[in-house]
């Protein structure tokens, strides 16, 4: 057997770089880039492999090449973004010290995990030979001695090991690879990697490092399987199919329109889902669930079998289950069997495409009544009138501050079908799941498994990575800015050009609404300086996020009207730099967005001195009473 003697960690960049996935015959690296913040637990190992794989090739054309990031969690949120653009086909790598640098990746791990999408976390780990213990930043625990920090990343890793010794490196790899590229398995995958063992050399068998193809695969659906759900579609008077984020994973876009075209039943969309059938086919009737549309919830209401494609029905799809009526049957479409016996569902576990294919076929020569296809044409008709004076801008002649859906109305104006628009807390995805029309299947991109304030930046850089030809804008407001800023930095650096739309509206808006309403009277939820009674109902603080973006490298516009916000939109979209937006809101504007048009289940005090909390507890009482399971 030839072998090659290389350190760990420089046959760990070996190996990656050699890996590929492969479906539908086109074939992308597995691996297409590492992100990285070093210090003494990862510099002389992983640091030390990457620049010598890199020697003799240019920054992007290295067997792995390399991103400097500032913040870890912002690391991983970047190669979340990158690996949704590239449906779960290509993924990036994150490596951090021990310590403070590890323990920073549980957020991202854990909203890759909880969207499905992969990404390979590579923390630095304490020694493993134990002889300098502790080292610095090492977590102690005297009830166990194999320990560390990286332990915090178990429950929100889909594969978790330590690597302890060199040769322990090639199951450990391989058994990433497989669940990075495992449709039905994927998630965060961390590798933990002890400084010492990093450095180790060792005598690789070279076949370690022979390109490998990790082929991703399309299950079929059980024939059994198939003829039940297409009975129960026969068998429905008014279906209603909700498109999940896994529409999108199995590029199904094309599959679920001939579907809608040959059955005429209602598409709604999760807020994963969103694009997954365009806003102006005749069957989209746009988001379901707390933040969903009022023709796509009356539908849900009313509907006798909800169809799920690719969903894993969050509290917000189903209204926390008080959405679908107790007489609704389920006929759910996933590549996860988890997901797909949800709710008492029929499950039909199949890779999505495959699945919406092969039911379409079985259902040739069936299609809904024309009355329901009617109703629901005219609920469509009904929300866009609705959108349309949404995003209606002040008139020339009255200059004011716009509201939120007024900068969405804008944005809608100026973006291309090729643009990439990205959101993930707060008020805004429940104004875009509502009202955004999407014109192209990736053009939606909002983050709401997590819903993870300071994804938006992060996750802006990996999309523009994943797409260099799709123009990308980042929406953040002013609470999701201040959590995480830092790597408009590395887009300046690295000369990524994105657009971020810096919404200001002092607070945290969508929290002081829900605060608001289940008694908590929107305490600690205003960017203002204390009053005399020690509350937060002062002036605003006089903060100047422009010029933070501004000082931080961006070419950054100022726009305080609806005209002066859609010329600086323009300009972002044409620039050729990193780019900020900056934009002060109307918190109280003459057309507010429309108001939720479902309940969702936020626990409110059962007892209480206080008449706004015991009014909020009555008609949280009142709402869940609604609740039903589904058997």
């Amino acid at each position: 057997m030839t072998t090659v003697r290389l350190t760990v960690a420089q046959a760990l960049v070996r190996f990656l770089a050699a890996q590929h996935t492969e479906r539908d015959g086109r074939r992308h690296r597995l691996i297409d880039a590492c992100w990285g913040i070093f210090g003494h637990g990862n510099v002389a190992g992983l640091g030390q492999a990457l620049v010598e794989s890199g020697q003799g090739w240019s920054a992007k054309e290295a067997p792995l090449p390399f991103h400097q990031g500032r913040n870890e969690q912002a690391m991983v949120h970047a190669a979340v973004g990158f690996a949704r653009q590239r449906n779960r086909l290509s993924a990036q790598a994150v490596t951090t010290s021990i310590g403070p640098g590890a323990t920073n990746l549980t957020t991202g791990a854990a909203l890759a995990t909880v969207n499905r999408l992969p990404v390979l976390l590579l923390p630095g780990d304490v020694f493993a030979g134990r002889a300098p213990d502790p080292v610095l930043q090492q977590l102690e625990v005297p009830y166990a001695g194999d320990v560390s920090v990286n332990d915090v990343l178990r429950p929100v890793s889909r594969y978790f090991d330590r690597v302890l010794r060199p040769e322990a490196l090639i199951p450990a790899a391989l058994q990433a690879a497989r669940v990075l590229t495992d449709p039905a398995e994927t998630g965060a995958v961390t590798l933990a990697l002890p400084q010492d063992v990093q450095t180790e050399a060792y005598d690789w068998p070279e076949e370690f490092f022979a390109e490998r193809v990790w082929r991703v695969p399309r299950p079929v659906p059980e024939p059994e399987a198939l003829a039940a759900a297409a009975e129960a579609v026969r068998g429905a008077r008014r279906p209603l199919l909700i498109a999940g984020g896994g529409v999108h994973h199995s590029e199904a876009e094309d599959a679920l329109r001939a579907f809608a075209d040959v059955t005429g039943v209602p598409v709604a969309a999760t807020q994963a889902g969103k694009g997954a059938l365009l806003h102006d086919h005749p069957c989209e009737v746009g988001g379901v669930g707390h933040t969903g549309t009022a023709v796509a919830d009356e539908l849900a209401r009313t509907a006798d079998l909800v169809i799920g494609v690719g969903t894993r029905y969050t509290d917000f799809t189903t209204a926390s289950h008080t959405l679908f009526p107790s007489t609704a049957r389920f006929l759910n479409l996933n590549i996860t069997a988890f997901d797909g016996h949800k709710l008492g569902a029929t499950a039909v576990v199949a890779d999505a495409r495959a699945a919406l294919e092969a039911l379409t076929g079985a259902l040739r020569g069936h299609r809904v009544s024309p009355d329901y296809e009617a109703e629901y044409g005219r609920g469509r008709q009904a929300w866009e009138r609705t959108v349309t004076e949404a995003f209606a801008p002040h008139p020339s002649d009255a200059p004011a501050r716009p509201s939120q859906t007024q900068v969405l109305g804008a944005m809608d104006s100026v973006v291309g079908d090729e643009d990439v628009v990205i959101n993930a807390a707060g008020s805004m995805p429940g104004d875009l799941h509502k009202l955004w029309r999407a014109r192209s299947p990736r053009q939606y991109h909002v983050e709401y498994g997590f819903s993870c304030m300071g994804y938006e930046i992060p996750a802006a850089l990996g999309v523009r990575l994943a797409a260099p030809e799709c123009p990308v804008w980042a929406l953040v407001g002013d609470g999701t800015y201040l959590m995480l800023p830092t790597e408009l930095v590395t887009a300046v650096q690295e000369g990524i050009n994105i657009n971020v739309v810096l919404v200001q509206n002092h607070g945290y808006a969508s929290i002081g609404g829900l605060s608001e309403q289940t008694g908590g009277e929107r305490f600690g939820t205003a960017y203002r300086f204390r009053d005399a009674e020690g509350g937060y109902t002062g002036a605003p603080l006089p903060v100047d996020l422009a010029a933070n973006a501004a000082s931080l490298g961006m070419v950054v516009h100022r726009a305080a009207t609806c005209d002066e916000l859609r010329e600086a939109l323009a300009a972002a979209r044409a620039s050729e730099r990193p780019t900020c937006v900056y934009v002060e809101t109307d918190p109280d504007p003459a057309v507010p967005a429309p108001g939720p048009q479902a309940w969702w289940d936020v626990a409110v005090a059962e007892t209480s001195q206080r008449p706004a909390a015991r009014r909020a507890r009555t008609e949280y009482e009142r709402q869940r009473a609604d609740r039903r399971r589904y058997l």
